[in-house]
């Protein structure tokens, strides 16, 4: 059985891009799913100086095992000031200096949501632009606006929406 990882790039304990990513990850019928939280990978922020002073931090190498693990990746990106939450980008960071190739060349399926009608596009567009080279196989992007107006329930209300992101979850399913 397939094995993959979700979370959302934020630390809220109310992410409604958690809300949407477990509800993705729902609908990949047929798979093991482990969902990870970033609170549970706190660490300090990331600096080259503490880098070498006192190498990686244990929650940056137990993340990079967890990507290590699966199979593939739904990951639901909460957008601040137009770009990725500091909770995400740190853990990123750091990730990324534990393994470089940070999604290790496997499928991904990039989401972002927000309360306003631009869903997260602009750290949708930031991740789809920086991810690849990280050696993410992105092989689906789904945004959903007005969260609020569109997702009640665990799920997406909105049927168009919902086809929209189903067939993002079959094209990621088949390229597990």
């Amino acid at each position: 059985m397939k094995h993959i990882i979700v979370f959302a790039g934020s630390n809220s304990s109310t992410s409604i891009n958690k809300q949407l990513a477990i509800y993705a990850s729902e609908l990949a019928e047929g798979v093991r799913t482990t969902v990870l939280d970033l609170n549970d990978f706190e660490m300090p922020i990331y600096s080259s100086d503490r880098e070498q002073a006192q190498g990686f931090p244990k929650q940056a190498v137990d993340f990079i095992n967890h990507l290590r693990e699966a199979d593939g990746f739904i990951i639901s990106l909460a957008e601040h000031n137009g770009a990725y939450t500091a909770a995400f980008k740190n853990i990123f960071d750091w990730a990324s200096r534990v393994e470089q190739k940070t999604f290790l060349n496997k499928p991904l399926l990039l989401m972002a949501t927000s309360p306003g009608a631009r869903g997260g596009a602009s750290v949708l567009e930031l991740a789809a632009e920086r991810f690849p080279r990280h050696d993410a196989q992105i092989v689906g992007q789904f945004s959903l606006p007005s969260f609020y107006e569109n997702f009640a329930d665990g799920k997406i209300t909105d049927a168009t929406l919902n086809t929209q992101l189903l067939n993002k979850v079959k094209l990621f399913k088949d390229n597990l």
